[in-house]
């Protein structure tokens, strides 16, 4: 596939997708969070001659998931509506998250003593090396002291790192519609209910819980993708792949390919 940016031709080979979704193996080890219960199958007993599962899960605990406005909203608002498919230019950096202790940069509530964040300033000085054309989509791979596996159990207030307000506005104000993130919420696990980066990016004005008063409507979160070290920081074609769920959030499978310049 051929095609211009900015005034620049680029080219991707779609034969090529890398997934950054974490496989949910209904019988194997899972990644999880907020104490949520693992995903299952059962089999469905009606004298049938072949395979035919119930599935069980919660898609905003049980692996890649990709939600809406209609996380933070009153208003039932279905991800599949506002997310419809097809590719979108994306760029993929690696942020190593701060402790709050080394950066001015904050949350609300005001994140506690040994919390590490996703900052504004590691975006900028990021996307500083990338400036070749702009990005709809935004992948964020964190680099960790002890990068954890993709089956990780998530437990705790605060057990990963998560984005300063700063941040979430800096992505707002760069034209980012879609963030890909490598972790369990783009917020705090124990916040208050406050989901400040959630309701930043989203665009709700400070305390509406309605749909129809958010500024980005369009804009989506995948959280708890899985950006394995080998896939390179740059420009990518983004493919949200999300199935027809009528819900805030679904399992998600991000597909990313691989952008030349010409």
């Amino acid at each position: 596939m051929r095609f211009e940016s900015a005034g620049r031709r680029l080219s991707a080979d779609l034969s090529r997708p890398v997934s950054i979704a974490i496989p949910l193996d209904f019988d194997g080890p899972q990644a999880s969070c907020f104490d949520a219960p693992p995903a299952s199958s059962r089999p469905l007993r009606a004298g049938l001659s072949c395979n035919c599962e119930l599935l069980t899960l919660a898609p905003h605990c049980n692996g890649t998931h990709t939600e809406c406005v209609g996380h933070v909203t009153e208003d039932r608002v279905a991800v599949c509506e506002r997310v419809p498919g097809g590719l979108m230019l994306a760029l993929l950096v690696t942020i190593a998250p701060a402790p709050v202790s080394a950066t001015p940069e904050d949350s609300d509530p005001a994140p506690e003593t040994g919390d590490f964040l996703v900052t504004a300033a590691a975006l900028e000085a990021a996307c500083r090396r990338h400036q070749d054309v702009t990005p709809r989509a935004m992948v964020l791979r964190t680099a960790q002291p002890s990068a954890p596996g993709p089956h990780r159990s998530y437990r705790g207030g605060s057990p990963a790192p998560y984005l300063s307000r700063q941040a979430a506005a800096w992505l707002v104000a760069h034209g980012i519609d879609h963030v890909v993130l490598d972790l369990p919420s783009a917020d705090r696990a124990d916040d208050g209910g406050r989901l400040t980066a959630h309701r930043l990016f989203f665009g709700l004005p400070p305390g509406s819980r309605r749909a129809d008063q958010a500024a980005r409507p369009q804009a989506s979160i995948t959280e708890l993708a899985w950006i394995d070290a080998a896939v390179p920081d740059g420009w990518y074609l983004l493919d949200l792949q999300i199935p027809a769920f009528l819900s805030d959030a679904a399992p998600s499978r991000p597909l990313l390919y691989a952008v030349e310049f010409e």
